[in-house]
């Protein structure tokens, strides 16, 4: 895992204009992304408070480490995750090293762009994607409502429960969540019908993005899984509950959920997040303790993360009327019953090969009680109890025209506070 240094210190302070002050971005983060200018050119990127400094413009002016000048140049971050972490590192305190050295301010000023006037892209090429079912208080409640007295499945408490998703629908926060059509079986009929959902929902989760490489057939064992996850970011399962509910039996979710993956476009990279490893909570006495193979003490020491996750509804009409985004729920990231590196090491327990870039998702993290409910099925009881919003609107799923919000900030005492940036998407009507 990494340690904390210097670039976590919480008095550094940068010579760029409001970054010391930025909710998400001051210079302690250096959060790795790809963007674009008119020209179209893909090129990485590190923001640091309004601002994007474009790390493959100051590479090729040798203002960066040589090691890894060709890992910049290729439009996205695969490269750069296939070098070691010492290798990140070094870019990552050449990096700090310039944005709190006002001498470096010439230099590194053709290179800064305003973040709006940039085009954010998918920071890698996916070539695989893997979604977990980690939060022990999602898979409860949604099992509570098919299963009132036994919502947890047997398995669950022994094994990282995960399924293949859809590398080819995950796209960058802000694209249109366009309502999917598939199969769904209302209660009232017999028969199935195919039309567009209409019980379309969010999954608030974390996305894990893997750095390096195993072999096939190598697994990767727990004690050496934390150097595998390169960095996080937001995800958003969509998830059609109604096609889910007729297609999932026997072998899992299809259509109900490969229409649309959306992630933030900024990786807060495992270096950034050093500060904020803390202890895995302790399973209740009467849990199963991990098998072996799943079971290292330092993970269970330093292996959740502090992060507040958040998630906001801003409906058509609360955007007209210049309403603010309702928040419908808070909670923290420990509400994982397995942490990221038990879930790299059970993926590649079988020999699985994970690549630069893969991207594995936790799952929907939600709280013990309503406060922090990572879902709409959750939040609405399955539909029995819409959701009221400030202007008096009812939500029991989503409807076209709703925009979802997810956000999350890194909080500990002693320590600079980080954010994620946004992960967004509003809804469309289904297409014809």
């Amino acid at each position: 895992m990494s340690h904390i240094d210097h670039t976590h210190d919480r008095e550094a302070s940068s010579w760029i204009d409001g970054a010391d002050e930025h909710p998400d971005f001051p210079v302690q983060n250096l959060p790795l992304g790809i963007f674009s200018l008119g020209d179209g050119q893909r090129r990485v990127g590190t923001a640091i408070g309004d601002s994007i400094l474009d790390l493959s413009g100051l590479s090729r002016d040798r203002l960066l480490p040589d090691s890894v000048r060709p890992a910049l140049e290729t439009g996205t971050l695969n490269a750069l995750f296939a070098l070691s972490s010492a290798e990140r590192q070094e870019l990552r305190h050449g990096v700090f090293a310039s944005l709190t050295d006002r001498t470096s301010r010439v230099a590194l000023l053709p290179h800064l762009y305003p973040s709006q006037h940039c085009t954010m892209h998918l920071p890698f090429t996916v070539g695989d994607y893997t979604d977990f079912y980690v939060g022990i208080h999602h898979a409860t409640n949604i099992g509570r409502q098919f299963r009132p007295d036994n919502p947890l499945l047997p398995n669950y408490k022994y094994v990282p429960i995960g399924y293949h998703g859809r590398a080819s629908s995950i796209r960058l926060s802000g694209t249109p969540v366009i309502r999917p059509k598939g199969q769904h079986k209302p209660s009232y009929s017999d028969l199935p019908g195919y039309g567009p959902t209409y019980r379309l929902d969010y999954e608030l989760e974390l996305g894990v993005w893997i750095a390096g490489e195993n072999a096939l057939g190598e697994p990767v064992p727990i004690s050496k899984a934390g150097s595998r996850v390169g960095g996080l970011c937001l995800l958003n399962d969509w998830s059609a509950r109604d096609l889910q509910a007729w297609e999932y039996q026997p072998l899992g979710p299809f259509l109900a959920k490969n229409f649309l993956t959306s992630v933030s476009p900024w990786v807060v990279t495992a270096e950034a997040l050093a500060p904020f490893r803390i202890a895995q909570p302790a399973r209740p006495e009467d849990d199963p303790a991990p098998l072996p193979y799943l079971f290292d003490a330092t993970d269970q020491a330093e292996g959740a993360f502090a992060l507040t996750l958040e998630t906001w509804i801003a409906t058509r009409k609360m955007r007209e009327a210049g309403m603010p985004p309702h928040r419908l729920g808070t909670g923290p990231a420990t509400s994982m019953y397995w942490t990221v590196a038990q879930m790299v090491t059970h993926h590649t327990a079988n020999g699985c090969n994970l690549m630069p870039g893969d991207l594995l998702g936790t799952g929907t993290i939600s709280t013990p009680d309503p406060s922090g409910l990572g879902s709409l099925m959750e939040l609405s009881q399955g539909g029995k109890a819409p959701v009221t919003l400030p202007d008096g609107e009812e939500r029991s799923f989503l409807e076209d025209g709703d925009e979802l919000i997810l956000s999350a900030r890194a909080v500990r005492d002693g320590f600079r506070s980080i954010g994620f940036g946004l992960c967004s998407g509003v809804v469309e009507a289904a297409r014809t």
